[in-house]
């Protein structure tokens, strides 16, 4: 799975001296609300505001940096006789991204404290949040100050790509990385794979592989480089380039059982190509050859289509070898899928197995689970084995959808098991409001031809109670019935009731 690779990006802070935590670049998406691209349109950043069970010196710190104008920063600080440490500056910084210029001001405030020690988190956090305001000349001297602190380290320059990236400047982050080197940082293939997290994750795949491109005499791609590149082209749903991505990995590092990320992501791009299932199949098939296999999101989505399309043949092959990647676990979504292609199969002993098999590994029946395979069993008519389906989901609160409801009841009338009939229609007046009228009339009309007339009268009296319409046919099956057993007064009853429910819907 593409967020479980284990790439030599997340290994950058080795490269600097400093601590790992303190190295960290601030996360992309961490300070952004709406996690959107700021082409023409200022990004949400979290607020302290909106962040409980802040330390009450952090959350001072907070409002003083978002209220106070620029003039007067310096004093309220120091009015509020705070001391504060690297943590609390961390802390106020990541809250503050929406206040810049004031940050900058607390930022050296603090610095006074800590005799300008701050963190390289701290200097990493102005860094990404001057970036993330397009405040690049400010930038840039930050840069140069930490460059001088000697705390620059790729964390710093992975901030500096994803905020150009972001403002639709891709050639400055990739100049950026051209100049690494001269702030003591090293340009190789990890600060590239790190280059390319940034451009990928924002659209922009062809500009990376075109950078690429430039640079094979001076850098040579690793897995992860291809890997990062074929997640952009999944993303962007481009097979054509995903399948030229993928045969330039394969002939450059091999084939290698543990970059299942990037196996997830080419045949995902090819699930979502013009080949659809059948150009996934094709070079999935070729990749068990080589017993190299995807992540769990191409499972799921590929036994999803299956399941679209009834390709049984395709789906049960990816099932079987799912349990290969110790990886891939099967969950709810992934058992819904295959049990709807056994019963696409007319397979019920094997859906049957197979919802039973859930519980046994772990992973609890859905709604979903329960509906598949009684909808599949009333449809062929299977009363049988509908009816422990039926008392199943119902004891662990679970509802047939309204179509199966009206077709179970019809179903257990005509197989002459009128109880199940009945429990399906107290589920179904329990849980819908609306298109009532049908099973009612199926299930009073069949009570009656069972010779079942005290119950047919009961459930036409309650229908008429609800307002549920009882169809004059119905009515008139009930009288012959209550006519027979002389007992014509309980069908005045019902008349009168049914005349002012048609008097009051006219």
């Amino acid at each position: 799975m593409a967020n479980n690779r284990k790439r030599n990006r997340r290994d950058q802070d080795h490269r600097s001296n400093q601590n790992r935590d303190h190295s960290r670049s601030p996360d992309p998406n961490h300070n952004r609300v709406n996690h959107q691209s700021p082409k023409g349109k200022q990004p949400v950043f979290a607020s302290y505001i909106d962040t409980p069970n802040l330390p009450p010196k952090v959350k001072i710190l907070c409002e003083i940096i978002a209220n106070t104008p620029s003039l007067e920063l310096d004093r309220s600080l120091d009015d509020t006789a705070i001391r504060v440490s690297t943590e609390d500056v961390e802390d106020v910084l990541k809250l503050s991204y929406a206040y810049p210029a004031a940050a900058v001001k607390f930022f050296r405030w603090a610095g006074y404290q800590l005799d300008d020690r701050h963190s390289p988190y701290a200097w990493n956090l102005i860094i990404d949040m001057l970036g993330k305001h397009c405040l690049f000349d400010a930038m840039w001297d930050a840069i140069k100050s930490m460059k001088q602190e000697g705390m620059l380290s790729l964390a710093t320059f992975a901030s500096v790509f994803g905020s150009y990236v972001m403002a639709d400047k891709v050639k400055d982050a990739v100049a950026a990385f051209g100049v690494m080197e001269q702030y003591g940082c090293v340009a190789d293939v990890v600060a590239l794979n790190s280059l390319f997290s940034a451009i990928c994750r924002d659209g922009k795949t062809v500009d990376a592989r075109d950078f690429l491109n430039t640079l094979r005499s001076r850098i040579k791609p690793d897995a992860d480089t291809y890997a990062i590149l074929l997640e952009g082209w999944e993303k962007e749903q481009d097979a054509v380039n995903a399948r030229e991505t993928f045969d330039e990995m394969v002939f450059q590092t091999g084939w290698d059982p543990n970059n299942f990320s990037a196996y997830d992501s080419f045949l995902n791009a090819l699930l979502n190509g013009s080949g659809g299932l059948k150009e996934a199949m094709k070079f999935f098939v070729i990749l068990k050859g080589k017993k190299c296999y995807p992540g769990i999101r191409f499972f799921k989505a590929a036994l999803k289509e299956c399941a679209m399309i009834g390709d049984v043949k395709a789906g049960k092959l990816l099932w079987d070898y799912m349990s290969v990647q110790n990886d891939c676990k099967p969950d709810v979504e992934l058992y819904n899928s295959i049990i709807y292609l056994y019963t696409f199969d007319q397979d019920v002993d094997l859906a049957g197995r197979t919802l039973d098999e859930m519980v046994f590994k772990g992973v609890f029946p859905d709604s979903e689970s329960y509906n598949i395979l009684f909808q599949f069993l009333i449809k062929t008519r299977n009363f049988r084995e509908a009816q422990p389906i039926f008392t199943e989901m119902v004891k662990n609160e679970f509802v047939p959808t309204h179509a199966s409801c009206c077709l179970a009841v019809g179903l257990f009338i005509e197989a002459g098991v009128p109880y199940t009939a009945i429990r399906v229609w107290k589920c179904m007046i329990e849980n819908y409001d609306y298109d009532l009228e049908e099973a009612g009339n199926v299930l009073v009309g069949g009570l009656r031809d069972l010779n079942r007339v005290p119950e047919a009268v009961k459930y036409a009296d309650d229908m008429l109670d609800r307002g549920i319409k009882l169809a004059s046919t119905t009515l008139a099956r009930l009288r012959q019935g209550l006519a027979k057993a002389g007992k014509g007064s309980v069908y005045d009853e019902l008349l009168k009731k049914w005349k002012l429910q048609e008097v009051s819907c006219s």
